[in-house]
């Protein structure tokens, strides 16, 4: 092994600074279905627990769910969560298809990429517009 030493062309980083990694869009959607999926998983899951938990116990607790989700700040957070469970599933199915081979190719995954983000936002936004 002597004088098999391979020169370094660049030397490794010592850590990863992820601030200054740019990001093709297909990747950042990817980073986004993983976020959606630990804000339901995290926010979501006892958020819906403690609505049905709320909703069932009496009318008068019924009733008091009915006016907390009035305030405009809980209807941000089901904004978010809808916003959430609408880009997991659209990516979800994206993953699948790219799993399937389907879409591939750097043309077909940017698009398809796009395609998600832009009606995953457009379809919380309706449900935003009917919520308000």
């Amino acid at each position: 092994m002597s004088g098999s030493t391979r020169p370094v062309a660049k030397p490794r980083p010592v850590y990863l600074n992820l601030i200054a990694i740019r990001l093709p869009f297909p990747g950042f959607v990817s980073f986004l279905h993983r976020f959606s999926g630990a804000v339901m998983f995290l926010v979501g899951i006892p958020v819906l627990l403690w609505a049905v938990q709320s909703s069932v116990a009496s009318p008068a607790r019924f009733d008091e769910f009915k006016a907390l989700v009035a305030h405009p700040l809980a209807k941000l957070v089901v904004l978010g969560l809808v916003w959430a469970y609408v880009h997991h599933l659209l990516a979800g199915v994206r993953h699948l298809a790219l799993d399937l081979h389907v879409g591939t190719d750097l043309k077909a995954a940017r698009h398809s990429s796009t395609v998600v983000f832009v009606v995953a936002l457009a379809l919380t936004a309706i449900v935003g517009i009917r919520l308000w």
